[in-house]
């Protein structure tokens, strides 16, 4: 009986996994495992909500792997260690896992490659890196191109998604680590870690009705509704395939009842084409991870004042968008896509923080912190990456505030100091006048702190400091 061993990695699913797919065509007995790589446990760029996020996760899958007669077996340690003691065991002769693309992975690959048959299958992405280039063979660094080619390129349909097995044959005598459990650190979490409630919302969400696809190219910039998809947390642990996506917004598209419908699916679907953009420049510009893509840009002199930038992990900047931004984050382990791009704006633009410092922290809360679309959300907002926003390009907080939030229903909800807050006040409540403020029993300095910077001057100092590192 021939037996492989199905390497998890970012694929926590069963449904649309090629690897598990492989695995099961080329043997007779499988071993499902995860190895806790102290390298990715233990990192600066790793936080307790998204491994609470990760183990419960594991679990679910565990749960659906016993229906199918299988089980997961966790391990512990460096994974080429683990993987040779594995096929020792359990007598199996591969190792199937999807492909990464990330600096680590890929390392971490070649290693295991070196010294064990593994065999690596596409599944993180829908068309890997390698196959979206330029005539010439070179990689894009520019958005609009890269999609142009990725859209050319055969696109899945739902007769190519693989279903769920429905037995898995698994040797039963193989010990397994105990999945750690750290309930306390999901009560604030917003998503329910799995395949089934992933799946549960790409059906909700591609299905029509108020928040919905439909209605995404008029709301995803509105934090104060429910305007998105939600479906991040998934994708980045693999519980739900780039392809079931991309499928799903295609059948949305086919499906759209007008033509505003229709433009809206199509802005959700580049979207994703976003993702695999940036998983493209990570892969082919791995040093995008220590420094900027733009060399000029590594001149600049920042600022870096700790003060001030725990002040803004903190959401304590005296500016409401920007710190409802940042304790939405702090406390869920997630923040809305606008809010990530006020909030990086403000850290790198008004008070002149190296992005390296936010990109860290961001990675180090976001359950959903995917390592090359956090990069690339941070460079492009900064003004140093690939395709990037010009430097110049500087979000005013209090212009974004009263635009996507208008009624400051988000503010509200994640800074209940300034509840009482008029809204005439309460996107800038420090101009609210002190008989106001004696009316509603709130006082700017006490309850709420003053805006650590005046936008306009730092909007000039920051052009001034990009300007003199361009030369």
């Amino acid at each position: 009986m021939s037996k492989a061993i199905w390497w998890i990695r970012r694929g926590l699913r069963l449904a649309d996994n090629q690897a598990l797919n492989a695995a099961l065509a080329r043997s007779d007995s499988r071993v499902p495992l995860f190895i806790l790589d102290p390298h990715l446990l233990v990192s600066p760029y790793v936080g307790p909500q998204r491994i609470a996020v990760l183990f419960a996760g594991l679990r679910s899958l565990n749960q659906d792997l016993r229906r199918l007669g299988s089980c997961l077996i966790i391990r512990q340690g460096e994974p080429v260690e683990i993987l040779a003691a594995l096929l020792s065991e359990s007598g199996a002769t591969a190792i199937y896992a999807e492909e990464d693309y990330s600096p680590y992975a890929r390392q971490r690959d070649a290693r295991v490659r070196d010294e064990l048959p593994i065999i690596l299958t596409m599944g993180l992405t829908v068309h890997p890196p390698e196959l979206v280039l330029k005539k010439d063979g070179q990689p894009y660094t520019v958005f609009t191109p890269f999609s142009k080619t990725w859209n050319a390129l055969p696109q899945p349909q739902e007769k190519d998604l693989l279903p769920k097995p429905v037995a898995l044959n698994t040797p039963v005598d193989l010990p397994s680590l105990r999945i750690p459990d750290e309930p306390t650190l999901l009560d604030q979490v917003p998503f329910i870690p799995g395949e089934a409630e992933a799946l549960r919302r790409l059906k909700v969400f591609t299905g029509g009705g108020e928040s919905s696809v439909y209605s995404y190219g008029d709301r995803r910039n509105r934090p104060d509704v429910n305007g998105t998809s939600c479906l991040s947390p998934y994708i980045r642990f693999g519980m739900l395939s780039m392809r079931q996506a991309v499928v799903a917004a295609g059948q949305a598209i086919a499906l759209a009842p007008d033509p505003p419908s229709r433009k809206s699916a199509e802005t959700w679907l580049n979207e994703l084409i976003w993702r695999e953009f940036y998983l493209s420049i990570f892969y082919h510009y791995p040093h995008v991870r220590q420094r900027s893509f733009r060399p000029k840009y590594a001149a600049i002199i920042w600022e870096n004042d700790p003060g001030v930038f725990e002040a803004w992990c903190r959401g304590r900047t005296g500016y409401p968008i920007v710190d409802a931004a940042m304790r939405q984050l702090l406390q869920s382990g997630w923040m809305h896509n606008r809010g990530r791009m006020i909030a990086a704006s403000f850290l790198v633009k008004d008070l002149l923080i190296d992005w390296r410092w936010g990109e860290r922290w961001f990675m180090q809360q976001l359950i959903d912190g995917d390592p090359a679309q956090n990069n690339g959300g941070w460079q492009w907002t900064a003004g140093t990456g690939t395709d990037a926003a010009p430097y110049f390009r500087i979000f005013n907080p209090i212009l974004q505030s009263k635009k996507f939030d208008p009624q400051g229903f988000y503010i509200r909800r994640w800074l209940p100091e300034l509840i009482a807050v008029p809204d005439k006040y309460i996107h800038e409540p420090w101009r609210m006048p002190d008989e106001f403020q004696e009316r509603v029993n709130f006082r700017i300095g006490r309850d709420y702190p003053r805006p650590i910077v005046d936008h306009a001057a730092a909007r000039r100092r920051a052009i001034a400091a990009y300007k003199r590192a361009s030369g």
